[in-house]
């Protein structure tokens, strides 16, 4: 009887030593992407819209935020710095370029992040011949490179704002320099994205080129429709990149904000694997 009972009992003993099969490591958490320019913070009409962009960023949701048109004390925008004042309304953390001095102050670029910027930088991307711009300033666009230290991993950023002039003369050779810098970022464990206002339409030779160079529109990859972002009260025509390495998911995208600024943005909800 005894030696039945442990007989009967062997198999509960075993199972109960039995070590749990390891669960497999947690991967990269979607992410949600907005790519916004906007208008030094004011509306198609000139007036000042800081916290409707604000606003807008919050009810997307997005965890990364591509900034272009960014004023810090200038004084079309009060002095104001307006990552600084961006920062505060959406409680997120924030890195900017000056591509610019202008009006006793900079502009430029900027991205906001749900995480703390690891590092970030301004890259220049030079033209030939030096392009005249506002105020009589010399100084070539650029590209804000950051790195972000995401739950799931490191995320580096590349944010631009290509000319806007209606021949591709300086844009192409401003993308031929955001390509070769992209290059050395991808092929790592990190993720990379590449987005901005590019002034570029999807059939442009500018585009064309960030194809050739091996990256996935991402709008193409999940949108619907047209995309259109320009100009944001009866848009026309689609000048707002997300960009991913070639194999990289993306779930959805939607264009958003409406009359914030005078350009719509692009929310991109990005699958665990980009």
């Amino acid at each position: 009887m005894r030696r039945a009972l442990l007989l009967a009992a062997l198999p509960l003993w075993t199972a109960a030593c039995a070590v749990p099969a390891a669960a497999p490591p947690p991967g990269p958490a979607p992410l949600r992407v907005l790519v916004y320019n906007v208008h030094a913070g004011k509306d198609a009409g000139g007036v000042d819209n800081l916290a409707r962009v604000a606003e807008t960023v919050r009810e997307t949701g997005a965890d990364l935020v591509l900034l272009q048109e960014v004023d810090r004390g200038t004084e079309r925008s009060g002095r104001t710095d307006q990552l600084a004042e961006l920062r505060r309304l959406t409680g997120m953390h924030g890195v900017f370029g000056k591509t610019l001095d202008y009006q006793g102050g900079g502009y430029g670029i900027a991205l906001l992040s749900r995480w703390p910027v690891a590092e970030d930088t301004l890259i220049h991307l030079p033209v030939d011949p030096p392009q005249v711009r506002a105020g009589g300033s010399r100084e070539p666009r650029g590209v804000l490179r950051a790195r972000v230290d995401a739950p799931g991993g490191a995320v580096y950023v590349l944010n631009t704002h290509l000319d806007a002039s209606r021949e591709d003369v300086y844009r192409r050779q401003e993308v031929a320099a955001l390509l070769r810098i992209a290059e050395g970022l991808r092929g790592g464990s990190a993720r990379v994205l590449l987005g901005g206002d590019l002034n570029a339409t999807p059939e442009s030779a500018v585009i064309a080129e960030v194809r050739a160079a091996g990256w996935r529109d991402a709008w193409e990859a999940c949108g619907s429709g047209e995309g259109f972002t320009y100009p944001a009260k009866a848009p026309v025509k689609r000048i707002d990149y997300l960009f991913l390495p070639a194999g990289a998911g993306c779930d959805s995208a939607a264009v958003v904000g409406a009359e914030v600024s005078d350009h719509r943005g692009v929310l991109l909800v990005l699958s665990g694997d980009t």
